[in-house]
């Protein structure tokens, strides 16, 4: 028999939201939690520029544009409702040259399309009243954009499903996915665990663990590194909110931004490198397996092909400050390489065909 009902491995904040989810809807199933780390929360979840994104970026109609705008709301209840610090300080995307304007435009349409709450298109006169410091010609005003600590919200998440009975187990790395007798069994480094379902959710080894349970094995995880500056203490008057640029459409990132922390402070950022390990938060992170799967995977050879200019320019900002700083001060031109200090650096999972 089955020791559970439902194995969800990965205990990261898609994991747990998962989680906690199925134990609302099939209250009285047993459900445990499998973390590879000593906590919850400890890479994607807890290493990002904590953003309650709003469905601005998103074709309208697609599932992701319908998420984004419905969790923005989720999100907003359920920290109000847990007492978790957030805050809504709104969003601008700015064009600063004539060049961008008509993308702005496309974006603002499409948020419209998508029912973004409160969504405008201002002028520099506004765009002066809500950030004094920004320099643009016109931008897009997302008033309901936030900030929050989504480490907390991962700890929040797995205190209710400790609460409505479920197991969460860390430090219990899956080394093995089998179908057997009708059944999942998950070998791990604590020992076996036998469910009727299994959900996976593992972030930056999501195709590893996709594989093992039997799904596409073409699908490959690239790691991006992005890597922040914090604008010292004295010098976080220059930025209100959030600052974004005009995204390129043909990347999958936002660009390097201005992000307003739940803490008071402002973090810059984040750029987007190749990391040589998917856990690689340092420029010195190796990984030989991690490259392997790299220099193997067919895809990721065609999009080097294709971004590979863009790759060294990312490469060249990661070395140097200055130029960090030149990208940022298309927004905020008073912004100098002496206003910023070190602020981290998280890795994004890029699925990559």
């Amino acid at each position: 028999m089955p020791a559970c009902d439902v194995t969800v491995v990965g205990g990261g904040i898609v994991g747990l939201a998962t989680a906690m989810v199925w134990e609302q809807r099939f209250p009285g199933a047993k459900l445990i939690v499998l973390e590879k780390e000593p906590a919850v929360g400890a890479h994607q979840t807890g290493h990002n520029s904590g953003v309650i994104h709003s469905g601005l970026y998103y074709r309208p109609g697609s599932l992701k544009a319908q998420t984004c705008v419905t969790g923005a709301r989720l999100m907003a209840e359920f920290c109000q409702a847990n007492r978790i610090p957030y805050r809504l300080c709104g969003k601008l995307v700015v064009a600063t040259e004539a060049s961008e304007l008509a993308a702005l435009e496309r974006l603002y349409q499409q948020g419209l399309a998508n029912g973004v709450p409160g969504l405008g298109m201002i002028g520099p006169e506004r765009l002066r009243e809500l950030e004094p410091h920004a320099r643009g010609l016109k931008a897009i005003h997302v008033p309901g954009a936030g900030i929050v600590d989504y480490a907390a919200v991962a700890r929040a998440f797995a205190r209710i499903i400790g609460a409505q009975g479920g197991e969460i187990r860390t430090s219990s790395r899956v080394l093995r996915l089998m179908r057997r007798e009708g059944s999942w069994l998950a070998e791990t480094t604590t020992g076996e665990v036998r469910s009727r379902a299994l959900i996976t959710c593992g972030g930056l080894h999501a195709d590893r663990l996709a594989a093992m349970a039997g799904g596409r094995r073409e699908l490959r995880i690239v790691p991006f590194r992005g890597e922040y500056y914090a604008l010292l203490p004295e010098r976080c008057f220059l930025v209100q909110g959030m600052l974004y640029p005009v995204p390129n459409p043909a990347l999958p990132f936002l660009g390097v931004h201005f992000t307003r922390t739940i803490t008071g402070g402002v973090h810059a950022g984040p750029n987007a490198v190749l990391a040589l390990a998917r856990e690689g938060y340092r420029k010195a992170d190796i990984n030989l397996r991690d490259l392997l799967d790299l220099a193997t995977h067919p895809g990721f050879w065609r999009m080097a092909r294709t971004y590979w200019r863009v790759g060294l320019e990312e490469s060249y900002r990661s070395w140097s400050k200055r130029a960090f700083v030149r990208t940022l001060q298309r927004l905020v031109p008073e912004i100098r390489p002496a206003d910023m200090g070190a602020g981290g650096s998280g890795v994004r999972a890029q699925a990559v065909d």
